[in-house]
C-alpha cells in the first residue's frame, strides 16, 4: 500500500521506495526524486512511481525527463493497474500534456474518488511544492481541503494543508493555530512551517517570524527542500524592516545562483531582487543576469504553468530585456486560458515599465490584480505585482492614488518599510 492507504500494483521492495518517495514530498523533504527513481529502477513497470517522477519534473522542477517519464508511466498503467493508478496517472497525463484547466479537472474528479489521496491533495493546494488548482477567486483548492477533510481524520498532513489555505483567507489566528498542531505532531512537517511564516507576514509579526524560521531551519527544517523559498519568506520580514544588510547577506549566503537552481531560482531569488530593487534596498551591482542563467531557457521562454511564467515575466523585467518579455508574451498567446488572459497583458505592462510609461502600465497592472489568483501561488508571492503597481504610481505622478494603496495595506499588516513610504508621500 502507498502512504495514504491505497493498493499498489508492485512488490514490496519499489512500494517501500515509493512510500519513502511521497512521504518526502509530503514533508516538502529531500530525497524524493531518488526515491522515486529507485522505484521504477526495481520495477520498470511501476506506473505511479513513473508519474510521481513526471509530475514533479513539470511542477516542481525536479532534474527529471518528463516525457520520458510520463511515457513509461502511460505504458505501465496499461499492462499493469488498478482503478486508482490509472485515474492518478491520467490526472499526470493531463497535467502535462493539456492545459491547466482539464489538468484540474481531472485532479478534482479523482479527489471525489480518491479523497485520501494525500500526494494528489498536495498538488491541489498552492503551497511550497506545487502551484495548485487554478481559478479566478481560489476558492476551489479551499473547498476541496474541507471536503477531504473526514478522509485524512485530522492527520498531520491535512491539517498542514488547512492552515495554509486558513492563512489566504485572512483568518490568522486558526491559521497559526492549525500550524502549531501539526508542527507539534510532525515537526518536520514543511507544510505546515510554510502556513505559519505566511501567518507571522500577513500579521506583521516580522522580527518573531524571522526568529521562527531561522529556528525551524537550523533544527527540524535542516533536511528540507525548498530551503531558498524558506529564505524568501525570512527576506521579506527584512525588507519590512528595512534591514537591508540582512537582505544582502540572506542573498548572498542561501538565495544566490550555486545556491539556488533552475526554477527555484526564478521564484525565489529572482522574485527578490525585484522586491528589493523596488523597495530601494539594493545598491550596487544587480545580479539579475547570474539568475536568468541558471535557468533553462525553455523555462524563460516557454514555461509551462502561468505560476512560472509570472515569475519568468518579473526576472526578464528585472534584467531590463524587453525583447525577451515580449517573447514571453507570444508564448503566453499561444498557450492555456490564464496565459493568456493574465500573463500575456502582464508581460505588455511591465514593457510599459521598462519603457517607463508609467500611467500606461499601472493602468495594466491594475486591471489584472483581480485575476491574478489565476495563476496559482500564494497571495504573498502575487505582492509582487501589487508592489511594481505601487512604483508605477509613484513614478507617474498618482502619489494619491499610491496612498491609498498603502493605507489599506497598513490596515491588514504592520510594516516600517510601507509606514515610512506612507510618510513620504503624505510630506
Amino acid at each position: 500500500m502507498d502512504t495514504s492507504g491505497f493498493p499498489l500494483s508492485t512488490h514490496a521492495a519499489a512500494a517501500t521506495a515509493y512510500r519513502l518517495g511521497v512521504d518526502r514530498l509530503l514533508k516538502v523533504r529531500a530525497g524524493a526524486p531518488q526515491a522515486l527513481r529507485r522505484s521504477v529502477a526495481l520495477d520498470p513497470g511501476f506506473a505511479l512511481g513513473h508519474a510521481a517522477l513526471a509530475l514533479i519534473g513539470h511542477e516542481c522542477g525536479a532534474d527529471v525527463d518528463v516525457s520520458r517519464a510520463l511515457a513509461d508511466a502511460r505504458r505501465a498503467v496499461r499492462e499493469r493497474a488498478d482503478d486508482y493508478e490509472r485515474s492518478f496517472v491520467d490526472v499526470v497525463s493531463r497535467r502535462v500534456l493539456r492545459s491547466p484547466a482539464d489538468g484540474d479537472a481531472a485532479l478534482l474528479r479523482h479527489l471525489e474518488g480518491y479523497p485520501g489521496d494525500a500526494l494528489a491533495l498536495a498538488v491541489a493546494v498552492p503551497t511550497i511544492a506545487f502551484s495548485g488548482l487554478r481559478d479566478l477567486d481560489g476558492t476551489t483548492a479551499l473547498r476541496v481541503v474541507e471536503r477531504t477533510a473526514q478522509a485524512h481524520g485530522g492527520d498531520w498532513f491535512h491539517t498542514s494543508l488547512l492552515a495554509f489555505m486558513r492563512q489566504e483567507q485572512g483568518r490568522y489566528d486558526e491559521a497559526g493555530t492549525l500550524a502549531e498542531r501539526a508542527l507539534a505532531a510532525e515537526p518536520a512537517s514543511g507544510h505546515a512551517m510554510h502556513a505559519l511564516a505566511h501567518v507571522h507576514y500577513e500579521r506583521g509579526d516580522h522580527e518573531a517570524g524571522r526568529e521562527r524560521l531561522e529556528r525551524w531551519l537550523a533544527h527540524q527544517g535542516r533536511g528540507g527542500t525548498h530551503r531558498a523559498h524558506f529564505s524568501w519568506h525570512a527576506a521579506l520580514h527584512e525588507l519590512a524592516l528595512e534591514d537591508t544588510a540582512a537582505v544582502r547577506r540572506r542573498w548572498a549566503e542561501q538565495l544566490s545562483p550555486g545556491k539556488v537552481h533552475g526554477v527555484r531560482a526564478l521564484v525565489d531569488s529572482g522574485s527578490l531582487l525585484w522586491r528589493a530593487r523596488l523597495a530601494g534596498a539594493w545598491q550596487g551591482p544587480f545580479p539579475i543576469g547570474d539568475v536568468l542563467d541558471s535557468a533553462p531557457a525553455a523555462v524563460l521562454e516557454r514555461p509551462a504553468t502561468a505560476f512560472v511564467a509570472l515569475h519568468a515575466a518579473i526576472a526578464l523585467t528585472a534584467a531590463g530585456d524587453l525583447a525577451g518579455l515580449r517573447r514571453l508574451r507570444v508564448h503566453a498567446l499561444r498557450a492555456d486560458e490564464v496565459q493568456r488572459s493574465v500573463i500575456a497583458p502582464l508581460c505588455t505592462a511591465f514593457e510599459d515599465i521598462l519603457e517607463e510609461r508609467w500611467a500606461e502600465a499601472a493602468r495594466g497592472l491594475e486591471r489584472l490584480l483581480p485575476r491574478l489568483p489565476g495563476v496559482g501561488g500564494s497571495a504573498a508571492q502575487r505582492e509582487i505585482v501589487e508592489e511594481t503597481l505601487l512604483f508605477a504610481l509613484v513614478s507617474a505622478g498618482h502619489r494619491d492614488a499610491a496612498r491609498d494603496r498603502l493605507e489599506e495595506r497598513l490596515d491588514r499588516r504592520s510594516s516600517p518599510h510601507d509606514r515610512r513610504r506612507l510618510t513620504a508621500l503624505s510630506s
